[in-house]
């Protein structure tokens, strides 16, 4: 990949990890909890995923789906969360809080930057949430933040352009905007054009068949509201990775 560009993974395992390594990603981001958009990894995932990675490392500090306005114990669980990553060799973490309002939660964010201390501090996809963009990117660069992962406030980057090209010439040289969401080998290479984003984020999975072969067809562990196939598996393919890089170098 060109040093221009920059790819970061939604690791979804340990194993979507290596995989991501294989195809040539610079960062993975390590998620539990994907359908309800990223939650905080195990202790065993993050322990193993540090093992056998040699590139970059982020972990999501969320501990649970829904909403970004956590209550004093979900503040308390996130700052040992981080405590936790930084202890196991993480190279970087990703939150974001919010108020009732739709506004940056100053006090949250800031305790647990502080936490963080060394490692890179990533404001995921809150900031989609937040009523007011250019407010929100302004506070979160003043709080410290090294970057932002955005779909532009839309369900896909590739919707939410616009506003994307609008933050990343706001950002300047001040934090990193990071598109995410739907991001794919065909649509890599316009987003790259038209907003002048540096580094992307995406899942690059495909589905692997379950091991299974007695299915008990009366029952899901998930319950009837969770919409996934329980005898299949999302994983990082290295090989949609490299073509995803290769799109960015044509």
């Amino acid at each position: 990949m060109s040093n221009e560009y920059l790819l970061e993974i939604c690791a979804n395992s340990v194993k979507s990890c290596v995989e991501a390594q294989k195809g040539g990603a610079y960062r993975v981001e390590l998620c539990a909890g994907i359908p309800e958009g990223g939650t905080t990894p195990s202790y065993g995932d993050i322990i193993l995923a540090r093992q056998l990675l040699n590139i970059k490392l982020n972990v999501i500090i969320r501990p649970r789906g829904g909403d970004f306005l956590y209550d004093d114990l979900e503040h308390k669980i996130m700052l040992q969360d981080i405590k936790n990553a930084v202890n196991l060799g993480a190279d970087g973490v990703v939150f974001g809080c919010l108020t009732a309002d739709g506004d940056i939660d100053i006090k949250r964010n800031k305790e647990l930057i502080e936490a963080a201390g060394d490692l890179s501090v990533t404001f995921h996809r809150a900031f989609d949430m937040c009523k007011d963009p250019f407010v929100a990117l302004e506070k979160i660069i003043e709080l410290g933040f090294d970057r932002i992962l955005t779909s532009g406030q839309k369900p896909k980057a590739a919707e939410g352009v616009s506003l994307l090209k609008e933050l990343v010439r706001k950002a300047g040289d001040r934090i990193i905007i990071m598109p995410g969401s739907g991001v794919n080998a065909e649509n890599i290479a316009f987003l790259a054009k038209e907003t002048g984003a540096k580094e992307f984020h995406l899942s690059a999975r495909e589905s692997i068949e379950s091991g299974m072969l007695y299915r008990n067809p009366g029952l899901k562990m998930g319950g009837t509201t969770v919409v996934i196939n329980e005898f299949e598996e999302q994983v990082t393919s290295s090989e949609i990775v490299r073509k995803t890089i290769e799109a960015l170098q044509r």
